[in-house]
């Protein structure tokens, strides 16, 4: 049987000076949120196991966050962040590699400045991560893709997933440029696509399975369901829906899929794309 995975959720012990993205119509985001907080959301929403992803820029969090997995039964991946444009990135592949659960690395390219995917040195340090056995999330906004494009065309062994769907403009009821791009995007046999985070795109009030149809038939028209996996984005999505309420937005969008289509994106994709090993306890098929 295969588990269910949430492929993308946050852990954190806030302070303001080091998330001071967490701006005021966030304010409720500005506590801690830890294992002991999301456990009882998982089990309400049949979640087995989790991949958690990196919110601080620092070896610090990535070494917290991989330590809070080695004592964890629901943390099967970390997604870190490392400074993968130093010229002494490739020294510390020895230790990225002796991380517990340690399975890809992410940056906060959305808040960098147009032609940070094209740099030279951040491309020399992703060039390193398919030997080191290390996936890539490019977090990025939909204005942002024609760049992510470019960028993964250099690196055609890498394995890529696009976080958020790119971020549309959901909220606006935009649909391009991001549909070309992302469907130019999907293109790329070694690029996948979460779907998660993508409710807080949209209005934080009153947004359903139809405020966001569109969107999803976007993803699943570029990527297919064998390239697709679920997330909640945890608990940013708590500004618009409960961790529940989203999982079953998801199940009811998914529903007409055939079986192992929904067992793929619930959980087998992650599993595969990521490396986990999860133990199989619920049914995927609700």
């Amino acid at each position: 049987m295969i588990p269910v995975i949430d492929a993308h959720h946050h852990l954190w012990r806030y302070n303001a000076e080091e998330f001071g993205w967490i701006d005021e119509p966030m304010a409720a985001l500005r506590r801690d949120f830890l294992m002991e907080d999301l456990a009882p959301e998982l089990a309400a929403a049949g979640v087995d196991g989790t991949v958690v992803v990196q919110a601080r820029q620092s070896m610090e969090e990535t070494r917290w966050l991989c330590a809070l997995a080695a004592g964890s039964s629901s943390i099967r991946g970390v997604v870190g962040w490392a400074p993968v444009a130093s010229p002494k990135f490739e020294g510390m592949l020895e230790e990225l590699g002796s991380m517990e659960r340690l399975v890809g690395l992410r940056h906060v390219v959305q808040g960098e400045a147009s032609g940070f995917l094209d740099g030279a040195d951040f491309n020399r340090g992703v060039s390193l991560l398919a030997d080191a056995g290390l996936t890539y999330d490019i977090l990025i906004l939909q204005s942002q893709l024609a760049e992510a494009i470019r960028f993964v065309d250099r690196h055609p062994a890498q394995a890529f997933v696009v976080d958020h769907a790119a971020k549309p403009r959901i909220a606006a009821r935009e649909t391009e440029p991001w549909r070309t791009h992302l469907r130019e995007l999907g293109r790329r046999p070694n690029v996948m696509c979460k779907v998660s985070g993508m409710v807080t795109e949209a209005e934080w009030v009153d947004c359903g399975i139809n405020c966001l149809r569109e969107y999803l038939d976007v993803c699943v028209e570029s990527f297919g369901a064998k390239r697709m996996m679920a997330g909640s984005d945890w608990p940013v999505c708590l500004m618009a829906s409960s961790y529940v309420g989203w999982w079953e937005l998801l199940r009811e969008y998914f529903k007409g899929f055939d079986g192992s289509e929904r067992a793929g994106i619930s959980g087998g994709n992650a599993v595969d794309f990521y490396g986990l090993t999860v133990p199989m306890m619920s049914e995927v098929s609700r």
